[in-house]
């Protein structure tokens, strides 16, 4: 049994595999983490190995602290990859999106894959079916765009994401609702709209924190899974066990 712990920008995601079973998903709060991982452990005390995917701001000697009580792998640059990164600056591509990239690769062989990961930024992650990685795109995500919205203008509210009926807002509010989620829809179809007309034999993976909001907003076919880089993680795992 183990544990895959995926250290984001705002949060902590981490889930409980058997195998390749995902038992339970864990949401972890930075100021919470000791806590909760500890609580984990007394949950599920046959976890055994913890693999770790950090992007975050977590001091990455952090997990040293279970050493004594686990075994850590860390999914790292020096890792194995099962896709050609063809990005002009590989150094500076996330860990994250090497991990998406790689769940995607195993998952859905022999056909385009356009990995849309929906968190604080959103980004876009493409890997043809000849398992070459091309790259994509970042942007704000949605909660990104409320703040910065009322924190960079005088007189906007700071609102919480709401589903929409309409793409005319009749009040500010509704504007902001608006421009922020179908401003997003409109960005996400584009994209994918773009990719489409270039490319067959495709699959459009959409995940994390905001997609399952996202997928009820979106006109395409897609395969929506919020723990899609979790499931990756502990496949990137396996993939590197298996030299």
């Amino acid at each position: 049994m183990l544990l895959a712990i995926d250290v984001g920008n705002t949060r902590i995601k981490s889930a409980v595999f058997e195998h390749n079973t995902l038992l339970k998903v864990f949401h972890i709060e930075y100021k919470e983490v000791l806590e909760k991982i500890s609580f984990i452990l007394h949950e599920y005390p046959k976890i055994e190995l913890f693999i770790i995917s950090s992007v975050g701001k977590l001091d990455k000697n952090f997990f040293d602290y279970f050493k004594e009580r686990v075994a850590i792998y860390e999914i790292t640059r020096q890792s194995r990859f099962p896709f050609q990164n063809l990005y002009s600056t590989p150094e500076t591509l996330g860990l994250d999106r090497m991990v998406l990239a790689t769940g995607a690769v195993l998952q859905f062989p022999n056909q385009n894959r356009l990995v849309i990961d929906a968190g604080t930024c959103i980004t876009y992650d493409f890997i043809n079916e000849d398992n070459q990685y091309l790259g994509g795109a970042i942007s704000p995500g949605i909660r990104l765009r409320y703040e910065s919205l009322h924190r960079f203008t005088a007189k906007l509210p700071l609102l919480d994401q709401k589903n929409l009926d309409n793409y005319v807002g009749n009040s500010t509010a509704e504007s902001i609702h608006s421009g922020v989620v179908n401003g997003i829809r409109y960005e996400i179809e584009g994209f994918i709209g773009a990719y489409q007309s270039d490319y067959d034999k495709f699959i459009i993976i959409l995940t994390g924190g905001d997609a399952d909001f996202l997928a009820k907003q979106l006109k395409n076919t897609i395969f929506a899974n919020s723990n899609f880089l979790l499931e990756s993680l502990n496949q990137t795992f396996q993939y590197n066990q298996n030299d």
